[in-house]
């Protein structure tokens, strides 16, 4: 690949970025009220994709066989009590998250 072709795609791929960011203040300037299907959306939608990741983080788990699915369990126990006391979802996910690799890694390898 020549180096105007790398030039290009990275061109094309700002140009993109900087539309993407830039579309909602044009589709919803800050003079005209916001959709109420839209405020919906910003309401349920993080919910929703937190439950998706769950589920997908979730399905390959076996409580059947050893470890029985503690890592997981205790990860998520964690995750949960730090939420709930610091109200922080960056710090409980970043702990539960180094965490969970601590036991899979070295508790329960």
């Amino acid at each position: 690949m020549k180096v105007y072709e790398v030039l290009i795609m990275i061109a094309i791929m700002a140009v993109l970025t900087l539309v993407t960011r830039a579309l909602p203040f044009f589709v919803f300037p800050a003079h005209k009220p916001t959709p109420p299907f839209i405020t919906y959306l910003g309401r349920a939608l993080p919910y929703a994709i937190i439950g998706m990741l769950i589920v997908y983080c979730l399905k390959d788990v076996a409580p059947l066989t050893a470890p029985h699915a503690l890592p997981e369990v205790i990860a998520i126990a964690v995750v949960t009590a730090l939420f709930l006391w610091k109200r922080n979802s960056l710090l409980s996910i970043g702990v539960g998250t180094v965490l969970y690799m601590v036991l899979v890694q070295v508790v329960f390898a």
